[in-house]
């Protein structure tokens, strides 16, 4: 959402100096805002004034409502103005504030979500919250201006009563971050009862996991895609198989620009909340590479590889980086982007082909949400070639042009808005899908683009202390790096430097590694801080232990760290990922469905670890292929270290894993070592597909 003409003509507030594009979104509004700083903290303490705090996002549907309807309003603003000290901040910006007061708002109200509205005591403890409020009494919820002079009146008479809950709030929250310990040990025991768990979840219907609303829930299902391989269980590859089928011919896929939405409000996958966010699409593309491996099925290909030019085109900056999210709302609607009426697809179509595709497509007079229609395929291609008498190769053709055709006419409306702040964690998530994409779809334009994001993120988000930095926007990175920044780059790195064999990959995930072990590791308890040593002191110091919609920062460091230590040889690298998921293992027992990346690092802690060590030899097209036909194959515990010709030799002195091996009268050589034995070098590609074809089924 912008600001309209008459926005800009009022005078700005405190935010109109900041980056985000959510804070920005707010710089007329006649609330005297504040960004979170010393400032407002300041403010707060001298006056004995509440702070209301307001966290959301550029891509939030609710938020923008909540700022026309209230934050616009001149009423509403002045009684937030004359009682409270009025702080908006960026959840994507600051996701250690937001989880500390989500995990308040989730305690006192039993449920979250933003907008997300909280009232702090001037020392910053919680004590009363929710999320959307409307404007006046509606829909069962108290309007705004209700909710702020009850909690007003509140202060001035309750005031001792209210620190005291505060206090008790606080306690709380530093207790949420001791897990107790878990019993029996890491074993695949702990994979096989989540899989179970999410077999029962599955919906045999529609696919995913419970009712609407329904999240793409990507590190579960790659999770079954590993149960699947150490255990053979058809059942939980159907479950993925199903899911992904249904997730990309629902409406939450852009069926003409590609790209997955944020979830479905449906049970269906038809209707969904239209913002896209780069993780998602990551995760995503992640999830289709992987099933594409286990299946052969180009559907999943076609998918994952659509995402991804998503990304290339409408989410990368010119400097390479990957940019945040899209909005749910174009011209103050909702989805106004992405739905068709039946007489614009015949207007661009013509009658006869307009017929077919709609009736592919499910484009009706009446429409399939609100009186329009979100594109979606309620039979697969096969199937609507049957049913309309004809070829399914020719329809899938004639089904692609009208595609292009619809979305060249879609570009001429006017798109969403675009949160162009650059994250360095979710860019280290995008870094591993395009890295994984290159090497399994062939195509060295996804490695390229992942190989441009790395540069920006190690040569514009670091200080000159090697630390990093979280958001990148308009010339500024600001704000310190949390747990997930690092872990996500890291594994980002490792993953470039295991398709391309480029050592200063390696190099800048060791150094980063080491950074986030100095500055988030609990030495006491094992497993990581959310926040660096570094970092300002807040009323507790989280410990993201828990995937949400992105896998959680202790996740992603035992992800990262086991991998840089199968790698690498380093064993303490190797003891910090082991005593991160045994610091989580209560979590991995008792709620295995919100830790599918800390199994999937588990499942590779467990191995049996491959290791691919490839030199190459004269011919630099044999020494991509040998990689192409390595990475094309979906084996969760490989490691693989490539050594093009012209590779430094300290890197390869260095590794465990490729000293005092080399390429062989100068075909490329791989060597592979598996159960703590080596085999014998083959050569080139037939040789590397002769060692596959050797191997036992599993």
């Amino acid at each position: 959402m912008t600001a309209t003409p008459s926005d800009s003509n009022r005078p700005v507030n405190r935010l109109a100096e900041e980056t985000s594009p959510y804070l920005l979104q707010h710089a007329h509004n006649p609330v005297d805002w504040y960004p979170w700083g010393e400032e407002a903290l300041l403010r707060a303490r001298s006056e004995g004034k509440p702070i209301f705090l307001s966290i959301g996002y550029s891509a939030c549907h609710w938020c923008h409502v909540m700022e026309r309807e209230s934050f616009e309003n001149p009423a509403i603003a002045r009684t937030m103005n004359d009682h409270f000290i009025n702080i908006k901040v960026d959840r994507e910006e600051r996701p250690d504030l937001d989880q500390i007061y989500m995990s308040a708002v989730q305690a006192m109200t039993e449920h979250g979500g933003w907008p997300m509205s909280v009232f702090l005591t001037p020392d910053l403890k919680p004590f009363f919250g929710g999320t959307y409020y409307p404007p006046d009494d509606s829909r069962g919820m108290p309007g705004f201006p209700r909710v702020l002079l009850s909690v007003h009146r509140a202060w001035q008479e309750r005031r001792d009563e209210i620190e005291a809950h505060a206090g008790q709030m606080v306690e709380h929250l530093n207790a949420l971050t001791h897990l107790p310990e878990g019993q029996g040990g890491l074993s695949e025991r702990l994979i096989e009862q989540a899989a179970r768990q999410l077999e029962r979840s599955f919906d045999p219907a529609h696919g995913g996991f419970g009712s609407a609303p329904k999240f793409p829930h990507a590190m579960d299902l790659r999770l079954l895609l590993r149960h699947f391989a150490r255990k053979g269980d058809a059942h939980a590859l159907h479950v993925v198989r199903h899911t992904l089928d249904k997730m990309a011919r629902g409406g939450l896929y852009d069926h003409l620009g590609g790209g997955f939405a944020r979830y479905s409000t449906d049970d269906r996958w038809l209707v969904p909340h239209f913002e896209k966010m780069l993780y998602d699409n990551a995760l995503l593309t992640s999830a289709y590479l992987e099933a594409y491996q286990v299946t052969g099925d180009v559907e999943l290909a076609r998918v994952a590889r659509e995402t991804m030019d998503y990304v290339l085109t409408r989410m990368t900056s010119s400097d390479g980086a990957f940019y945040s999210t899209e909005d749910a709302d174009s011209e103050g609607e909702e989805g106004k982007y992405y739905v068709w009426t039946i007489a614009e697809v015949n207007g661009i179509l013509g009658a006869e082909r307009g017929r077919v595709f709609c009736y592919a497509y499910d484009v009706t007079e009446s429409g399939n949400w609100e009186g329009k229609n979100i594109l979606n395929l309620p039979k697969t291609v096969a199937q609507a070639a049957k049913m309309l008498g004809r070829e399914e190769n020719e329809l899938r053709s004639e089904l692609d042009e009208d595609r292009s055709r619809l979305l060249a006419t879609r570009e001429n409306r006017t798109p969403p808005g675009k949160d162009t702040k650059v994250l360095t964690s979710w860019n280290g998530l995008m870094i591993v899908a395009l890295a994984e994409g290159g090497r399994v779809l062939k195509d060295e334009r996804y490695i390229d683009a992942a190989t441009r994001a790395a540069g920006f993120l190690l040569d514009r988000m670091r200080d000159d202390r090697g630390r990093l930095r979280h958001s990148f926007k308009d010339g500024q990175a600001r704000f310190n790096g949390y747990l997930d920044d690092y872990a996500n780059l890291v594994d980002g790195l490792t993953r470039l430097f295991e398709v391309t064999g480029a050592g200063q990959w390696l190099e800048a995930a060791l150094a980063l590694s080491d950074v986030m072990i100095e500055e988030f590791a609990d030495s006491e308890r094992g497993g990581f801080f959310y926040t660096g040593e570094s970092h300002e002191a807040l009323i507790t110091r989280p410990r993201d232990t828990y995937d949400n919609a992105t896998p959680s920062g202790n996740a992603m460091a035992a992800t990262a760290l086991l991998r840089l230590a199968a790698l690498t040889g380093r064993s303490a690298l190797l003891d910090s990922g082991r005593k991160t998921l045994e610091s989580m293992q209560v979590i991995l027992e008792k709620a295995p469905t919100a830790a599918g990346q800390s199994l999937i690092a588990l499942d590779f802690l467990l191995g049996p670890t491959q290791e691919f060590a490839v030199f190459g030899g004269w011919d630099r097209t044999e020494l991509r292929a040998v990689l192409e036909a390595i990475n094309g194959r979906f084996l969760p515990h490989k490691v693989v270290a490539p050594v093009p010709p012209e590779a430094k030799l300290d890197l390869v002195a260095s590794l465990p894993l490729l000293a005092g091996r080399s390429a062989r009268d100068g075909c490329t050589t791989t060597y592979v070592c598996e159960n703590f034995a080596c085999r014998e070098p083959v050569f080139g590609v037939d040789g590397v597909e002769s060692f596959f074809g050797s191997r036992p089924k599993d």
